[in-house]
């Protein structure tokens, strides 16, 4: 109901509804805790890392406490250390789908629920307190703030927020603007060709000073503006907060090349994952404060880059404890130290979904880093996407620009993909004018159906 009363009301009405919603909302993000905790990570910034890990210590004692008393799904757990980490079980995804409700602490009227995406399965719905809800904001909070952000600074926002009404479509209007908190949040399902213009246009009229949201959509407005001549103002946007996507090399260059600015990299998740902060120097770096992280290989062994399964301090109304989140991760030598004053452990790269990779019988798993460098010397690929549902074909969708895209283009990349995948699988290149996002407003550049068969 609430949905068809917004969309039959005027533009105006909508950014009303849009700034009142964000105030309801902002009241339990901001409450008194956030405040506190702000301070507290401010003031721990510059931790040294044995300082670090024993705050670490006495947390995962208290979580785990609390999450044996209040949640009957660990109800038998023992009260380990954290060095005995490695006893408890790998709780999977599905695994903590079917027993939710033996997780939760608190109910849906005294918590807050987030929903995970969906894009890799079904969705999964996890509540937290309050408080959990605060801190978890202040970390954000206090990350951005390092490059100058604050709420009320004006935010472009890209992320799967479903605002528009169709006469914005014909109005080409494709973006939604709280005027209090000074936020414009831009669609994430209207990224075609026809459309980038507007969007490109309005960004330079509006100027935000922050960008925050999925990289997939920035990253085609970027590749746009640098092909149709648009020169970004210098000096408008002073930073980049990526979310919700794993971002590759190439991905950071050409949005920091037409925006004229920093992008700085963040993980966490809807489930509540903690967090990884990216610095000043550009070296990312784990929070120890908000909880602990183990890379596994598949064998359970600790390994510099592997699968992550994380155990967050932030989830106290759905502990998560030894969670395989489902992504990966590679892990810096742990003699190397940051110049930042940051002494967090360092983190090589973040792979992303462990699902997100194409499967070859002659080569293995191509992962995503891998398969987004199939672009590698090709010109007039808009987008593609490659797509998996037999164990010796994949199928690629891609949008070319047919000023630039040339048969000597194609040549060079199918070879890209045979020299990834072999010469036995079959590469079916399939041309189409839309690849559409998920429901949740993310672009998903690979879909592999056949993980059951591997």
């Amino acid at each position: 109901m609430k949905d068809k009363i917004y969309k039959i009301l005027p533009d105006f009405m909508q950014g009303i509804l849009i700034s009142l919603y964000n105030y309801l909302a902002y009241k339990d993000r901001y409450g008194l805790k956030y405040k506190e905790y702000f301070e507290l990570f401010k003031k721990n910034r510059h931790l040294s890392l044995d300082e670090l890990q024993k705050n670490q210590q006495e947390r995962f004692h208290l979580f785990l406490s609390d999450a044996i008393k209040n949640a009957p799904f660990y109800k038998n757990y023992p009260l380990i250390r954290l060095d005995q980490l490695a006893q408890l079980p790998i709780i999977k995804k599905e695994d903590l789908r079917q027993h939710i409700h033996q997780v939760y602490t608190v109910s849906k009227a005294e918590g807050v629920v987030s929903k995970t995406g969906g894009t890799t399965g079904k969705s999964l719905e996890v509540l937290f307190t309050k408080e959990n809800t605060q801190e978890r904001f202040a970390l954000l909070d206090d990350f951005r703030n390092r490059f100058g952000y604050q709420l009320g600074k004006k935010t472009a926002w890209f992320s799967g927020k479903d605002l528009l009404t169709q006469a914005d479509v014909e109005k080409h209007r494709f973006w939604k603007t709280d005027w209090f908190y000074k936020v414009r949040y831009y669609s994430t399902f209207h990224i075609k060709e026809d459309y980038l213009k507007y969007y490109i246009e309005n960004l330079m009229h509006y100027k935000p000073e922050y960008f925050v949201g999925f990289p997939s959509t920035i990253l085609e407005l970027a590749k746009y503006g640098l092909k149709n001549g648009y020169d970004f103002p210098e000096g408008t946007v002073k930073a980049i907060f990526p979310t919700a996507e794993t971002i590759t090399l190439e991905m950071r260059k050409t949005i920091e090349s037409f925006f004229k600015t920093k992008m700085y990299n963040q993980y966490a998740s809807s489930e509540g994952a903690p967090f990884i902060f990216e610095c000043e120097k550009g070296n990312l770096h784990l929070e120890l404060q908000s909880g602990v992280f183990e890379v596994l290989d598949e064998d359970d062994r600790a390994c510099n880059s592997g699968r992550l399964v994380i155990t967050s301090f932030t989830t106290a109304g759905t502990p998560l404890i030894r969670y395989d989140i489902g992504d990966s991760i590679s892990l810096e030598d742990a003699a190397l130290t940051c110049t930042c004053g940051n002494h967090n452990p360092l983190v090589k790269e973040i792979l992303g979904r462990v699902d997100d990779y194409i499967y070859s019988p002659e080569n293995g798993k191509i992962n995503l880093g891998n398969v987004s460098n199939t672009l590698k010397d090709t010109k007039g690929i808009i987008r593609f996407q490659v797509i998996q549902n037999e164990l010796n074909k994949i199928d690629v969708l891609v949008i070319k620009d047919d000023r630039i895209y040339t048969d000597v283009t194609e040549k060079k990349f199918l070879q890209n993909w045979k020299d990834r995948v072999g010469n036995h699988m079959i590469i079916s290149v399939k041309y189409v004018s839309e690849i559409p996002v998920e429901k949740s407003g993310k672009y998903r550049l690979v879909k592999n159906n056949i993980k059951h068969l591997i």
